[in-house]
């Protein structure tokens, strides 16, 4: 195999600012506009052919985003001018691992400067080596973002089967009603911390359905609303801002988790399955009236209470439509649970494999 060669990085890539670009003119065009944080918006012209990367200059600062097609680089970004010997994907994962906090050359408002950066000392392999590394990354991004997709269009769909089914056809065909009260309950047991680690979860570590972390840590450095004992099958949800979409399905044995007094263990009185209330619970109608019961009450945060959510009121349909929804919810949560385990696995390989094949640790075959 060859050798991998030492250059400076502007020797393999050339930086150049992006930019002004006012927002009434970020119009829903042909060509995105990448910003810091991504696509910020569209625009009708184009400033770079595609493909491209581009890293945060003041905002997220060397945060490297990719781009297939042509686009607008805004100035809140550095764009690579020019890739001379450097494969476009092989130089996004490779900034990926790049700490360009110390390059900072601003005070009070961070920036980015060019110059510095292009002084980086790093080394490169060859071209048909970048193909094969990027390549291979990009195989498992691509799997993982079609993942995500599957999970997306499931969730989409349930919302608009739940609208059909226990909105719209439901108020039609049947006066039947049923209280969410009758199908969960509240349960707060206290964890008995038989283990020295625990995983803990707060609010901000669930998010529309997921839950975002599994690492556990010391007993000890709990903070004091770790309490809440959970089990498989409890749905998870922060009595704070329900719009925030802090909410999670548990579809693993949780006996080694504790959860913040904040959320709401709602656990199945064994009525209709638990993967029916998810879906009914986070539906977009529902979420949006909870938020609504939060905000008409008197507090420092929007809140609501398991009483006021115990309350609520499922028109049902027929009894046909019922059990289908009932079988259709149980399938496709398990389809998501199966793609969310994919997705931590795949990303946990993509992590593991960037640093070593960035640096020549791991060596792919090429032509």
């Amino acid at each position: 195999m060859n050798e991998w060669k030492e250059y400076k990085l502007g020797e393999v890539i050339t930086f150049q600012r992006g930019h002004d670009l006012p927002k009434t003119e970020m119009l829903i065009g042909t060509y995105p506009v990448a910003g810091s944080n991504g696509v910020i918006g569209h625009h009708n012209k184009c400033t770079t052919k595609g493909p491209g990367v581009t890293i945060g200059r003041s905002e997220n600062i060397g945060i490297p985003h990719f781009y297939e097609n042509d686009y607008w680089a805004h100035n809140t970004v550095l764009y690579i001018k020019d890739f001379k010997f450097s494969y476009p994907k092989f130089i996004y994962y490779f900034l990926r691992t790049f700490d360009f906090s110390q390059f900072n050359a601003g005070s009070a408002v961070p920036t980015l400067n060019r110059n510095h950066i292009h002084e980086l000392n790093v080394k490169i392999p060859s071209f048909p080596e970048q193909q094969s590394i990027a390549s291979i990354l990009s195989s498992l991004d691509d799997k993982i973002d079609l993942l995500h997709r599957q999970n997306k269009t499931l969730e989409q769909l349930a919302e608009t089967l739940f609208r059909q089914w226990f909105v719209e056809e439901a108020e039609e065909q049947s006066n039947k009603q049923l209280k969410l009260g009758n199908l969960i309950e509240s349960v707060s047991i206290t964890h008995n911390f038989p283990n020295e680690k625990v995983v803990f979860l707060n609010t901000s570590d669930i998010y529309k359905g997921d839950v975002l972390i599994h690492e556990s840590e010391n007993v000890r450095s709990l903070p004091g609303q770790a309490k809440k004992s959970i089990q498989q099958k409890d749905i998870l949800f922060s009595e704070i801002r329900p719009a925030n979409g802090r909410y999670a399905y548990i579809n693993f044995n949780a006996e080694n988790y504790v959860v913040s007094t904040k959320l709401m263990v709602l656990r199945s009185k064994n009525i209709l399955s638990q993967a029916f209330v998810y879906f009914y619970l986070t539906h977009k109608q529902t979420v949006e009236w909870l938020q609504v019961l939060a905000e008409s009450r008197s507090g420092t945060f929007p809140q609501i209470t398991f009483d006021q959510l115990k309350d609520l009121k499922i028109n049902l349909p027929s009894d046909i439509i019922l059990n289908n929804s009932v079988k259709w919810c149980e399938v496709a949560l398990e389809k998501i649970k199966s793609n969310s385990n994919q997705i931590r696995t795949l990303t946990q390989l993509r992590d593991t494999l960037l640093p070593k094949l960035m640096c020549g640790e791991v060596r792919v075959k090429f032509e």
